[in-house]
C-alpha cells in the first residue's frame, strides 16, 4: 500500500568489487547531498566516494542510523544486505547493477527520475518473510543462518547423492536419495527453486516450497506447505561423505552424517520499498521473457 513518510537519513551500499556499482553509489551520494539529505556509506565503500559530507559507518550501523538503505548491485547484494540488516527492520530499495534483478527495481539511468519521489514519500512498502536454519549435531547447535531466498541441502561433491529423511512438525514425510533439497520462500521461487522445477509463488503467498533435486524416484515432486511449519532434515548415517547446507548460496555450513537441520520462519521480516508503479507480474514478464518469440 502507498506510504507518505519521507526519508531524510539514507544509507547507500554497493559491492566494492564492482566498478559499475561504485560509480552509481558515487552518483547517488552527490544527488542526495544536493537534495539536503543526510547520507551514510559503509566504511568498505569509502574509497569510491568523493563527497566530504558523506558519513562513514560500520555496515551493520546502517540499520540503526538510517531511515532507508539503498542497495546498488544485483539480487546477490540485496540478499546479503537483507540478511545482515533484517533485525533493524530498515526498509531497503534496490538499484539494479546486476543481471536479472528481481529484487532491484530501479535502473541506473532512472536515478534522477525515480529516486526523488520515493524519498519524498511516494512509494509502496512490502514485507517478505525469511527462513532460519539451524544445524544440530548430537543436540548441539553447530551453525545457523537466515535466508531470504532459500535453504539448500546439497552433496558438496560432484555426482554424489545424499540420503536423508524429511519431517514436518515432527511428523515423518519421506526418506529420499537425491542430489539434495531446496527449501524456498516465495521470494526465492524465481531463483534456484525455479531452475529445479518448482512453482513461481507470488510474494504474498503464505507458504514455502520444498523442491527435490534430481530425486532417485519417479514419484517425488515439489511440496508447498504453510510457512509456519517446522521442517527437519536428518542426514543418514550411511552417507559416505559430508554434504553441505547453503543459505541464499552465500552462507555455507558443512554437515556430517547424523546431523539434523531445522528450518523455520525467521521471526522478523524484511521490508522492501517499491516505486508506486511497481507491478510484480510485469517484473516476471520482463525478466523471464514471457510472451516473446524465442
Amino acid at each position: 500500500m502507498p506510504n507518505s513518510k519521507a526519508f531524510n537519513k539514507i544509507g547507500i551500499t554497493g559491492k566494492p568489487g564492482s566498478k559499475a556499482a561504485m560509480e552509481t553509489v558515487s552518483l547517488l551520494c552527490n544527488q542526495l547531498l544536493k537534495a539536503g539529505k543526510r547520507v551514510f556509506v559503509p566504511e568498505r565503500n569509502h574509497e569510491f566516494v568523493n563527497a566530504n559530507d558523506v558519513e562513514l559507518v560500520g555496515f551493520k550501523e546502517l540499520g540503526n542510523l538510517c531511515e532507508l538503505v539503498i542497495v546498488v548491485g544485483g539480487d546477490g547484494s540485496m540478499l546479503k544486505t537483507a540478511r545482515e540488516l533484517v533485525n533493524s527492520q530498515v526498509p531497503l530499495l534496490g538499484i539494479n547493477r546486476g543481471h536479472l534483478g528481481f529484487l532491484t527495481d530501479i535502473r541506473p539511468t532512472e536515478l534522477e527520475t525515480r529516486v526523488p519521489p520515493i524519498l519524498d514519500g511516494e512509494y509502496t512498502l512490502e514485507n517478505r518473510f525469511l527462513l532460519h536454519a539451524e544445524v544440530y549435531r548430537k543436540d548441539q547447535i553447530i551453525g545457523s543462518s537466515c535466508a531470504v531466498n532459500d535453504v539448500v541441502l546439497y552433496p558438496g561433491e560432484i555426482a554424489r547423492m545424499i540420503s536423508f529423511e524429511l519431517y514436518m512438525d515432527r511428523q515423518f514425510v519421506y526418506s529420499q536419495r537425491s542430489d539434495g533439497l531446496i527449501v524456498s520462500t516465495p521470494t526465492g521461487s524465481t531463483a534456484y527453486s525455479l531452475s529445479g522445477g518448482g512453482p513461481i509463488m507470488a510474494p504474498e503467498t503464505d507458504s514455502v516450497v520444498l523442491v527435490p533435486m534430481c530425486p532417485h524416484t519417479l514419484t517425488s515432486r515439489p511440496i508447498t506447505v504453510n510457512r509456519q511449519r517446522i521442517i527437519d532434515l536428518v542426514i543418514s548415517e550411511a552417507n559416505p561423505h559430508s554434504p553441505q547446507l547453503s543459505c541464499d548460496g552465500q552462507e555455507i555450513i558443512s554437515l556430517a552424517p547424523g546431523d539434523r537441520i531445522q528450518i523455520k520462519q525467521y521471526p522478523i521480516e524484511m521490508r522492501l520499498v517499491h516505486p508506486l508503479d511497481y507491478d510484480y507480474f510485469e517484473v516476471l514478464r520482463s525478466k523471464l521473457n514471457w510472451g516473446q518469440k524465442l
